[in-house]
């Protein structure tokens, strides 16, 4: 996949320029449970770690041992360093039944915090496909159902407000990927019908910064980014390029953990899912769930080392 080939290159070239020093010790952070960062959903003031996994590409994979053991890994790798958040969708091919299946048989299922979409049109489409997903995740009650790429979804928003007051959904969501919809996307959030609202936003992409990241801290929504990497953009443009010397300050050895602390130095941000299929890549991303978070005076000094 294009993103693990540019992580992975990205990574091989940081060796290269003299920044290995500063990669994490993977069995290490490994071990570090319970000290990943917390923040509280604003409807509920429950804690979620604030890094989680995305499961898009990454988790569609077939049902062979050989398949399924990398995200084994990634799982007991995540649970390990205090990690609850896995977030799915019936668009992601088999990734629903992949983490059901994964998070059963290594008895973690109860233990995480499971978010999943409905992706379809029509009231009961909405509902059969809600119910499906459910149950290939291993749940009678899902931790967190959003409307996947807003499709629908004021339909679909009247059927959750049932099943959250029925109890069978803990929280409701509204989620999507690309600037054009943030406009949408804060009008439901000022609303105040939902719990959470996903989008797109990286260090590379800021349009969220404009007013939809001020709207959910200022209405109580929480936020799930998605997109932090862009698809592993940002790794081929610092390609060859060496962290800045004050990186260490605030726990960040990885351009990964630079990209990701940039975004968690938001308040507004509650939980980053990038996804990943290697145990690496994942210990890597939860460090920067680790330790201190950037200002909004470092945050300016990490644009302006990425010339933005």
């Amino acid at each position: 996949m294009e993103f693990s080939n540019s992580r992975r290159n990205a990574l091989k070239t940081m060796s290269l320029v003299g920044s290995a020093m500063l990669l994490p010790s993977y069995n290490a952070l490994a071990q570090n449970k319970d000290t990943i960062l917390q923040r509280l959903i604003p409807s509920s003031g429950e804690e979620l770690p604030i890094v989680g996994v995305g499961s898009w590409q990454q988790f569609d994979v077939g049902a062979t041992a050989m398949d399924r053991e990398p995200l084994r890994e990634v799982l007991k790798s995540m649970d390990k360093m205090g990690g609850k958040v896995i977030d799915a969708s019936p668009m992601y091919g088999r990734s629903e039944k992949v983490i059901g299946d994964l998070t059963t048989e290594l008895r973690l299922n109860d233990r995480l915090f499971l978010a999943t979409k409905v992706w379809t049109t029509g009231r009961q489409a909405g509902i059969d496909q809600m119910k499906d997903s459910i149950s290939k995740m291993g749940r009678t009650k899902i931790d967190l159902m959003q409307v996947h790429n807003l499709q629908d979804y004021q339909t679909h928003l009247r059927t959750l407000k049932d099943w959250k007051e029925q109890g069978r959904i803990r929280y409701i969501g509204v989620t999507h990927y690309v600037d054009s919809a943030h406009a949408r996307l804060e009008q439901i959030v000022k609303a105040k019908v939902v719990d959470f609202v996903q989008f797109n936003y990286s260090i590379g992409s800021r349009h969220a910064e404009g007013s939809l990241l001020k709207a959910a801290r200022d209405h109580g929504v929480a936020v799930l980014i998605n997109e932090p990497f862009e698809q592993g953009a940002l790794f081929r443009v610092v390609k060859g390029k060496a962290l800045p010397p004050w990186a260490a300050e605030i726990g960040i050895a990885s351009w990964a953990q630079f990209f990701l602390k940039y975004i968690l130095g938001d308040p507004a941000v509650t939980c980053v899912i990038p996804g990943t299929s290697d145990v690496k890549h994942l210990i890597d991303n939860m460090g920067a769930g680790m330790g201190p978070l950037p200002d909004q005076a470092t945050r300016k000094k990490m644009l302006n080392w990425m010339g933005l």
